[in-house]
């Protein structure tokens, strides 16, 4: 019986371009698992968008002198093209202006409010005599009182995680003109989060399954007791509030933006053709899970399970498996001082496969990993060029070249024959369970031990010496290998699907691969190949100073 799995993905902000940072932290993982289960039979949904609300969205556009709408639009189109050039496989990628998802934050928003977990208060917050109004979370920075770091914003301290409030914020100033902010008093409305927190702790407790830095760092907000939160703020751009006397508010984008996943799942179903196809994915059995970076952690494991709850009638979170960061040249990674790798900057000059090997095989799973174009050569060159794809070209061309084309009829197996089928018969369960588990490290190690074990089996068979003596003993040795290349192909193709949908087609087999299955597909003697080609571009090792070259400039 198939499983029904629903997997949400963190919104980007459409206030500048992908960076590597966001494929290693969501998109990737995200990614595997769902190309994974589709292969398995079960129904998936993934779904995300772009948050074109926020003050990032504010802020960039005040910098260039145009609309919100016009900066996150120019953003959300850039997303959606480097999606297809990655082939991140949405459901639905969608955005936080449409009316749908207003429709639905208004749903969520007033059932809160009459099940009493929305409140009205007045509160202090900034404002800056100077710029003459009041400033949203992220026109405030300073120095986080947790850990000291001067480039605290409002809302949050990206360097230890901490959620902040602007009143938290040691010798805060106005983001726009530096300004130290007063604090004027302002009516909004609140969460209550703090009435959660008995539910929260013992359900977050209760879920083993969760990678322990994921549960340890929720654990460790529970225990220190949760506030109420506001969810509006003096703003114009963003979802309206549907409440008299909130007109000129709107709502508080942490509490809007994480409706997204079901507004999104809500907007898929419509565009099925049955408006309450959703429910398959958020109530009953189904299981959902929620692909992040390690920076968007409570928001996930607190905020929206709470909100789920006050809402009630649909499934919490099965599994958060956050991210931790990616540095990059050791380096943590920043905007502001261009130390980054933009995705469409890379798409421009390299294939998308081999940048989705690195990132897998080097996914900060539990812990910050690093990306440096050293070692992204040197992963293309020895892994990808003269292990992987040097097992497809050889056999591949070699049996082409000399059996017309086609399969070769094999032999009676010896015991090295059965042992490589057998395997990688074993290999596709390994690689399947530990992708279920969303242990992606693990999986690609796995598969890619069997092309090296593969390998290693050619070069003890070495057919095209053993042609020249016994035809049908390299055409047995040929066999195995095409089949062990079979069995990679599947259990690779959720990271590369691009070069393993070719391999599928120079096995001679029609149509999509995704559409085979998740099972040890055999290539049967006598079957036509296509003339194959190399799978990989092996690089230069000048690219490792033309692109270090790049950062920062």
């Amino acid at each position: 019986m198939s499983e029904k799995i629903f997997i949400g993905v963190g919104w980007p902000y459409a206030n500048g371009l992908l960076h590597l940072g966001h494929l290693a932290g969501a998109n990737l993982p995200a990614d595997i698992f769902a190309r994974y289960h589709r292969l398995k039979g079960n129904e998936v949904l993934m779904v995300s968008g772009s948050d074109q609300h926020g003050t990032p969205i504010t802020i960039k556009a005040e910098q260039e002198g145009k609309t919100p709408a016009e900066i996150a639009e120019r953003y959300h189109r850039a997303f959606l093209e480097v999606w297809e050039k990655l082939g991140i496989s949405w459901d639905l990628y969608t955005s936080t202006t449409t009316t749908n998802h207003a429709a639905v934050t208004h749903d969520i928003f007033q059932t809160l409010l009459k099940h009493d977990y929305i409140y009205k208060s007045s509160t202090s917050q900034p404002y800056c005599p100077k710029c003459q109004r009041f400033l949203p979370d992220r026109y405030v920075e300073g120095t986080c009182p947790h850990c000291g770091d001067t480039g605290a914003r409002g809302d949050q301290c990206d360097t230890c995680g901490k959620p902040l409030n602007a009143a938290e914020i040691k010798e805060p100033r106005c983001r726009h003109c530096g300004t130290p902010p007063e604090f004027r008093e302002t009516e909004h409305l609140f969460f209550k989060l703090s009435a959660f927190q008995d539910r929260l702790l013992d359900w977050v407790q209760a879920q083993k399954h969760w990678r322990t830095n994921v549960q340890n760092f929720t654990l460790g907000f529970l225990k220190e007791g949760l506030n109420d939160r506001a969810i509006t703020r003096d703003i114009d751009w963003g979802v309206t509030v549907p409440l008299p006397g909130f007109e000129n508010k709107r709502f508080y984008v942490w509490f809007e933006n994480i409706i997204g996943y079901l507004s999104a799942s809500k907007e898929w179903a419509k565009k099925q053709g049955d408006p309450e196809k959703w429910r398959r994915f958020w109530q009953g059995d189904a299981r959902g899970y929620y692909f992040i970076g390690k920076d968007n952690i409570v928001f996930h494991t607190m905020n929206w399970p709470a909100m789920l709850m006050g809402y009630d009638g649909l499934n919490l979170p099965y599994d958060v498996p956050a991210n931790e960061f990616l540095t990059i040249e050791s380096k943590k990674g920043s905007k502001s001082r261009n130390w980054a790798i933009w995705v469409p900057d890379y798409l421009s000059r390299y294939d998308p496969d081999p940048l989705r090997y690195i990132l897998s095989i080097n996914m900060p799973e539990t812990s910050d990993t690093d990306f440096s174009w050293r070692e992204f050569v040197r992963r293309n060159n020895d892994e990808l060029v003269a292990t992987y794809g040097n097992l497809v070209n050889r056999v591949l061309t070699f049996t082409y070249k000399n059996y017309d084309g086609c399969v070769p009829e094999a032999g009676n197996f010896d015991d090295s024959d059965k042992n490589l089928i057998d395997s990688a018969d074993a290999c596709i369960e390994k690689v399947g369970e530990s992708i279920a588990q969303c242990s992606f490290k693990q999986a690609i190690q796995t598969a890619m031990s069997l092309a090296q074990q593969a390998n290693r089996y050619l070069d003890d068979k070495a057919p095209w010496k053993k042609i020249k003596e016994d035809k049908r003993a390299a055409a047995t040795s040929l066999y195995a290998a095409i089949n062990a290349i079979s069995r990679l192909k599947t259990m690779l193709s959720p990271f590369l699907p691009f070069s393993s949908q070719k391999v599928h087609e120079y096995l001679g087999f029609n149509g999509k691969l995704e559409d085979a299955g998740w099972i040890p597909q055999t290539v049967p003697p006598g079957q036509k190949l296509r003339e194959p080609k190399p799978l990989f571009v092996k690089l230069d090792e000048s690219v490792i100073e033309e692109e270090t070259k790049r950062l920062g400039t």
